[in-house]
């Protein structure tokens, strides 16, 4: 089987010992990454596959064509790459995809990042999964240093959830957060804001997650991708959300931050906290500290951007991190200031033409 198809759900690799850090890659000790306005990059996104065992309506076609596996890094670059980054100063580093824990032996990767943890300069190890597989990779990951996780549910709702995700189960996925509670990782519900859905369903969600203890974060859709459908008909924009919810429930803004782009408020109701993630009505560009990598090696300086780099390239040419670290300092000092997201009536095609899937969703 191919590194990168999709294993059945109980194929998880039996836990491997992190490398002794002299059998790892040798990390270039260099200066901290700082973008043209002086924003240091302490954040990763990394992003181990393109494919996903969900089709959501707002992340990809029905039918997606993806990537042949000479293209994607192997865990072993992967983990090369990624240690790269932590010497450089990244502190956060998560995991993405399309759906990370479809990718064959993942758990491994997780376990050889692990030896960055615990004053090994890296903070914090996690990932961003839709859930259907936390079952079986709660307990490996937790094992391999993973301590939080986001979960993409965008509704308790069996069908909507069958119809958004285009046959999803939902019961899978609120199994698996039993078994990711169970394992001792904290949990984060991620919530696609999309109109007729969460107007209907956000009181529920936020019951669920108060009740379980779990911050709740809303995501204003991005025009990422030629998706089936008109994007218009389906944003939801958080301001008018957000004073939906507030006429039910009492929210007071707290300054908390976990090292991504949400502004937080507090649901007195439940204890819970309540986030907020706004590309298109408010942007958090003034503060982004992040650069996501994709599968293939493409360091994108910004989700809402096509600027990009070539970091496959000196990764397979060479065994010497030198040139590796150059191309990593050439990207970030070409950062640009903020993304260029628009979505109204006007404009119903996507802002870029990749899905999230193919950068890191």
């Amino acid at each position: 089987m191919p590194d990168d198809a999709t294993p059945p759900p109980v194929a998880v690799p039996p836990p491997v010992a992190a490398p002794p850090p002299e059998s790892g890659p040798k990390p270039v000790d260099g200066p901290a990454l700082v973008d043209p306005f002086g924003r240091t990059i302490r954040y990763l996104r990394l992003s181990v596959t393109d494919r996903c065992d969900l089709r959501c309506v707002y992340c990809m076609a029905e039918q997606m064509t993806f990537l042949p596996k000479a293209e994607v890094l192997t865990l072993e670059e992967l983990d090369r790459l990624g240690s790269l980054f932590v010497a450089r100063g990244v502190r956060q580093l998560r995991i993405t995809g399309g759906e990370p824990l479809v990718r064959r032996n993942v758990v491994r990767l997780f376990e050889r990042l692990g030896r960055h943890l615990d004053g090994g300069g890296l903070d914090e190890l996690t990932l961003t999964t839709n859930g259907s597989r936390l079952a079986a990779f709660a307990g490996p990951l937790a094992r391999a240093g993973v301590r939080r996780i986001n979960v993409s549910l965008d509704t308790l709702d069996p069908q909507t959830y069958r119809a958004l995700t285009r046959g999803g189960d939902v019961a899978a996925v609120l199994a698996g957060l039993d078994v990711a509670v169970a394992a001792g990782l904290r949990v984060k519900i991620n919530t696609v804001a999309l109109r007729g859905v969460t107007e209907r369903d956000i009181d529920r969600l936020i019951g669920f997650c108060g009740d379980r203890g779990f911050d709740l974060t809303l995501i204003e859709t991005m025009p990422l991708g030629d998706v089936a459908g008109d994007r218009t008909e389906r944003y939801l924009p958080l301001d008018a959300l957000r004073r939906q919810i507030a006429a039910r429930w009492t929210l007071d803004d707290v300054a908390d931050r976990t090292g991504g782009p949400a502004r937080y408020a507090r649901i007195a109701d439940t204890g819970g906290r309540l986030g907020f993630i706004t590309p298109l009505t408010q942007n958090f560009c003034a503060g982004c500290n992040r650069v996501r990598v994709t599968c293939t090696g493409r360091l994108f300086q910004c989700l809402g951007r096509e600027n990009q780099a070539d970091l496959r390239a000196p990764l397979r040419a060479s065994a010497d991190d030198g040139p590796l670290d150059r191309a990593i300092d050439a990207a970030v000092t070409a950062k640009p200031w903020g993304h260029e997201f628009v979505l109204d009536a006007d404009r119903r095609t996507p802002a870029l033409s990749r899905h999230m899937s193919v950068t890191g969703g």
